[in-house]
């Protein structure tokens, strides 16, 4: 039975003073605990302005109210009545590493507050004289700690509140007299809210720190990604690249050596050929002279006079004026011109290898991004950056008139007899230029007539038929819509209202390494009409869609 109550009384203890709950409350989250406790424990919260449950740690923000929870009060009331209230468990006594109290004795219990006037622990019990009665309404209450001594001055034995900002430590008001007296001095509280300030900006500027390095890790961590892959990838396609050469190389080199043994059996046949002729002719010559000299032993003059006409009469002989001997210097030639080949091929991989290694070793991740440029200010900085642009007829709707050397361009009714490409823009009245546009440039366009214009940049790979390839309609170009006394930005297809003097003349600045496109009004000042900061991926083009009207690349000095 005994055991029975003490497992009840446990269940319903607060958790901050393992006791029975005296004016027990209930918080949002659902948990009790004496009105006192919960109090206590949220006055040590008050500086972060976040208050907690002890048990859940659900968080509560603004502090909440307390209210009285009567179904838990009324059962610890019947708790007491039944006299199930026993002694405090073991737990709540001090332990080795426990703060105990100072007044109790026998057995010490575990600190439950230090109080810095009286400087003293106090269990649960003996704190509440410190609650209740305006004796000790000033009295300072804090966390128990073993390091509460460490808070008095050790010349005067007084509690330290007070600190110095010209010897950055904390002092009690007697130091204030002698040694640190003319010095630098603010409540200890209030040092505590600055720099407890000062530590939420420092905090704030460690978390962003916190945030920009790990996104600088995972860069970095793409980057090593994409160096690997991009690594690969080179020795693969150079290991193909230099198959191939050996693989030519030793094609050339078959091919050669079939040349030559093609050839060798040709000159060897001839000169076999030949030889035989010579051969049978040395047999019929030496028939012939035996026969001779058989006919000059014919003692019949008769006989011999008959005979001699037929063995005197010769063949013609075979031409050989047409061999021409030259010891070991038949293919010589073949192998100096394969020898002048190694050298130029050795003198080629000589020259391109110190561009394949400043290749390799130009790789460099890291490598510092050069401090950008300033953007220009008046149109004379703008000026020195002016590009000379015109228009490509490949590209021109067959409604666009292009003139002036393919600086104008004019919507016309009638269409015109340019011939088929690939690169024209088939459904509306666009036009791109001829000159790629990288680095930094500066160009201005002027409107003529009361037809919109619209002034643009775009990669070379934008669609040339249908609504997306209309400039801005689209991630691949980027376009200001000039009206009659009004403007619009337009790209990826999404509408930017733009406001800012009314000209005739528009200047494009373009910073492609740094990702700015800049357009302005162009008067007798200059007006900064629409900014981009982005990242340009290609090469870009200036792009004009004249409908109706006409517009014009200046020609700017």
């Amino acid at each position: 039975m005994a055991q029975r109550d003490q497992l009840d009384q446990e269940s319903f203890s607060c958790v901050i003073c393992l006791d029975l709950p005296k004016d027990p409350v209930a918080i949002p989250c659902g948990h009790s605990y004496c009105m006192s406790c919960i109090k206590g424990f949220w006055d040590g919260e008050d500086q972060r302005k976040i208050y907690s449950c002890p048990q859940c740690r659900e968080a509560f923000t603004p502090r909440p109210v307390l209210k009285k929870n009567t179904m838990l009060a009324a059962l610890v009331e019947q708790l007491k009545k039944t006299g199930l209230q026993a002694a405090p468990a073991d737990h709540c006594y001090a332990g080795p590493e426990d703060v105990a109290y100072d007044v109790c004795t026998g057995r010490k219990l575990k600190a439950f507050k230090s109080c810095l006037v009286c400087l003293a622990f106090y269990c649960e019990n003996h704190l509440q004289s410190h609650y209740e009665s305006p004796t000790f309404k000033k009295h300072e209450l804090v966390e128990p700690s073993k390091k509460l001594q460490e808070n008095i001055c050790s010349r005067h034995d007084e509690v330290m509140k007070i600190f110095c900002r010209t010897d950055k430590k904390c002092i009690c008001y007697l130091c204030t007299m002698d040694e640190h007296k003319g010095h630098d001095t603010v409540p200890a509280t209030a040092e505590r809210t600055e720099r407890q300030r000062e530590r939420e900006v420092s905090r704030l500027n460690i978390q962003q720190r916190i945030q920009h390095r790990e996104k600088d890790v995972k860069l970095l961590q793409q980057e090593v990604e994409a160096v690997s892959l991009s690594a690969d990838k080179a020795v693969e396609d150079s290991e193909k690249i230099f198959t191939q050469l050996i693989r030519l190389l030793q094609k050339r080199s078959s091919d050669v050596k079939q040349q030559i043994r093609s050839q060798q059996e040709t000159e060897v046949s001839g000169v076999k050929e030949l030889q035989e002729k010579l051969q049978q002719e040395v047999t019929e010559l030496k028939r012939k002279d035996a026969e001779l000299k058989q006919l000059s032993h014919t003692e019949d003059h008769n006989q011999f006079l008959h005979n001699y006409p037929s063995v005197s009469q010769l063949s013609e002989p075979t031409d050989s004026s047409s061999i021409n001997i030259r010891p070991l210097r038949y293919f010589e030639d073949v192998t100096a011109a394969v020898s002048e080949l190694r050298d130029k091929l050795q003198d080629i991989l000589r020259d391109e290898w110190t561009n394949i290694s400043a290749a390799v070793t130009g790789v460099d991740v890291l490598l510092p991004e050069p401090e950008p440029e300033p953007e220009p200010k008046t149109r004379a900085d703008f000026l020195r950056y002016s590009r000379e642009i015109t228009l490509d007829p490949n590209t021109a709707n067959t409604y666009l008139l292009l003139s002036d050397e393919n600086r104008k361009v004019r919507w016309t009714r009638q269409q015109q007899s340019y011939s088929c490409h690939i690169d024209r823009f088939t459904e509306w009245w666009q036009v791109l230029s001829r000159n790629s546009l990288t680095g930094r440039c500066y160009w201005e366009v002027k409107r003529r007539g009361e037809g919109r214009v619209h002034v643009a940049v775009a990669y070379k790979n934008i669609s040339r038929a249908g609504n997306d390839s209309v400039f801005g309609c689209n991630d691949k170009s980027w376009s200001l819509y000039c009206y009659p006394n009004r403007y619009v930005f337009w790209f990826n297809n999404i509408e930017t209202p733009v406001s800012g003097p009314d000209s005739s003349r528009v200047g494009v600045y373009l910073d492609h390494r740094a990702g700015i496109l800049s357009f302005y009004s162009v008067s007798e000042t200059m007006t900064l009409l629409h900014r981009v900061q982005t990242t340009f991926t290609q090469p870009l083009y200036a792009g004009l869609y004249v409908y109706p009207g006409a517009a014009e690349l200046c020609k700017v000095k």
